[in-house]
């Protein structure tokens, strides 16, 4: 494990911010390393929006956790409740991606709103699914505040996405319960 120094001086530490991360791959992780990365940001007093993409489940456990945090967090959804497979994928999610992506643009011309973190959980699966253009994606991300950091999740990314990234995180199931039979997701460890 590598331990990180602080910084011997106070300085900004919102001026420290800017870098461009994308957690992906097939294994298990990559929303709650965004997660982590949330609950970072908003305990030292940073502004934080995560949008997440294909996902319309009301009761996932980070919401839930998340409406108790306080003015530092906000979580949004843009995703249908009912969907249970990418191959039952509409219209209506291309519709719902566009939606969040104008929304992180909105947040982010806000003075007011403008996350110090933009969180797009999901938005290279939207992008490997043709929800929404990689194209678009790039606008948000070049087009952001320099001082904001954005994280990226996704099962796979597009290879201008990774390049974009200045962190890259690859995570990958050497080993997954998920591959048991009869196995069911549990209420706040997968959802």
């Amino acid at each position: 494990m590598k331990i990180h120094k602080k910084p011997a001086k106070k300085t900004n530490p919102k001026k420290n911010l800017g870098q461009v991360h994308v957690y992906t791959g097939e294994g298990k992780g990559k929303t709650s390393a965004a997660l982590g990365i949330l609950l970072r940001a908003a305990g030292q007093g940073h502004r934080v929006l995560m949008i997440q993409f294909i996902k319309g489940d009301r009761a996932a456990g980070e919401l839930l956790a998340f409406q108790n945090l306080g003015k530092h967090v906000e979580i949004l959804q843009f995703g249908r409740a009912d969907l249970t497979s990418m191959a039952d994928l509409q219209a209506v999610d291309a519709y719902f991606t566009e939606q969040g992506l104008n929304y992180a643009r909105e947040a982010m011309r806000s003075r007011r709103k403008r996350p110090d973190v933009l969180i797009l959980d999901e938005i290279t699966t939207a992008v490997e699914h043709g929800l929404v253009r990689v194209e678009e994606v790039i606008d948000v991300v070049d087009n952001r505040h320099r001082n904001t950091e954005i994280i990226m999740t996704g099962t796979t990314t597009h290879p201008a996405l990774l390049n974009l990234a200045d962190l890259v995180t690859v995570l990958y199931p050497a080993k997954h319960y998920f591959d048991r039979d009869n196995f069911e997701a549990r209420s706040g460890i997968e959802f």
